[in-house]
């Protein structure tokens, strides 16, 4: 019987010195002096055994109304190795890792830890030592591929040198996450100066700072883009974290971040043969009320449609926001040359190009975008 139900391994931090039933928990006495209660019914629908988990995928294959509501456990015992093992009333048997059972234990002060645990966002501004790692390394080495992903996952930006400047090179390096997201710009699209432009990206226009694809339900999570030629006058890069403008806003002005949290705002995509819409606040919270999410792209942006005596607080919302990605302390800048790419969080950095002159050398970038839930996994799966 197994004792896990999952691809990863869980490290003991305290082994099991105890644990007693009754009829509605099961209470494990950790040796480090932790006490965490497991409900019965939480513990059943958890059992990793094969009846109630397909070994191939790890998948539960019991359901909550095949468990009875008043489940019992007829004895509760540790097996040798340290494991939790249930004997249950109708006679079905569980054994749960120790391991496990601390990493998904719920009594207060382990739900504090997790807290604490969790990942932290690297707020930065205009003196960011942007993460940079080199192509060979990403490419053939797992250990750089992790330092890579964690530097985007933290702090939403990196570059990488070394990138051939063959058309299509940065798909290798996307895939070495996991698949591409397509978009009606393709899967991997060219950004140029065209004469027939279906967005001002494809223009030489100066690009103010913006999230791409506003218009989408689910913005893409991760956006390369590659160098293949730099050789016109202008066309800089310049970046800001979203995440900071926010908590900058919150604390500065707590009315403009109700407001732009609170009310949506439309954008628009009107293509010749397409047309994406899509309402939500500019700054999304999650439920610890952190920001999770910046939508913006002002050359995107529909009227404003919110009722009188809100529409003089979303301006001034909005005027303040704008104003702060304008504001030189967050600004980071730095052009990009051939054979470098940028890796962003498109839902947090926001990014902008200075208007170039197409007349004064060749400008060819190329893009593509990978969701940042491939991202999360890619990691997880690195760290087991």
């Amino acid at each position: 019987m197994s004792a896990i139900a999952d691809f990863s391994t869980y490290k003991v931090i305290s082994p099991i010195g105890s644990a007693r039933g009754d009829d509605t928990h099961v209470t494990v006495h950790w040796l480090d002096g932790r006490t965490s209660p497991y409900h019965l019914l939480w513990l059943r629908d958890n059992c990793p055994c094969s009846r109630c988990v397909y070994s191939v995928t790890r998948e539960q294959v019991v359901e909550i109304l095949d468990i009875p509501e008043d489940i019992q456990a007829a004895r509760v015992t540790l097996t040798d190795d340290g494991n939790l093992d249930i004997l249950w009333q109708d006679g079905h048997a569980s054994t749960y890792d120790a391991g496990w059972l601390r990493a998904h234990a719920y009594d207060e002060e382990s739900l504090a830890e997790r807290e604490r645990l969790k990942p932290k966002k690297r707020l930065w501004g205009s003196s960011l030592a942007v993460p940079a790692f080199h192509y060979t390394d990403v490419m053939a080495d797992d250990a750089a591929l992790l330092a890579w992903l964690l530097a985007v996952r933290d702090t939403g930006l990196s570059l990488i040198h070394g990138v051939p400047t063959e058309s299509g090179a940065l798909v290798p390096v996307a895939k070495r996450i996991s698949f591409i997201r397509e978009s009606n710009f393709g899967t991997l699209f060219d950004v140029q100066s065209k004469v027939d432009a279906d967005s001002n990206a494809y223009t030489a226009f100066n690009l103010p700072l913006h999230t791409d694809l506003p218009t989408r339900e689910l913005q893409p999570g991760l956006q390369f883009l590659h160098c293949l030629v730099n050789d016109a006058r202008g066309g800089s890069s310049t970046f800001v974290d979203g995440f900071k403008l926010a908590e900058v806003l919150r604390e500065e002005d707590p009315q403009s971040f109700e407001i732009l949290t609170s009310l949506p705002i439309e954008f628009r995509n009107r293509g010749r043969s397409s047309d994406y819409r899509y309402q939500a606040p500019i700054i999304a919270l999650d439920e610890n009320q952190e920001v999770t999410e910046i939508r913006m792209a002002n050359f995107l942006r529909g009227p404003f449609s919110t009722p009188p005596a809100t529409m003089p607080l979303l301006y001034r919302a909005y005027r303040r926001f704008i104003a702060l990605t304008r504001d030189d302390r967050f600004r980071y800048r730095q052009r990009l040359e051939a054979g470098q790419l940028w890796c962003f969080d498109n839902r947090r950095a926001l990014h902008a190009r200075d208007e170039f002159d197409p007349a004064s050398g060749a400008r060819h970038f190329q893009g593509c975008y990978v969701d940042r839930d491939e991202l999360h996994s890619r990691i997880r799966v690195l760290q087991r």
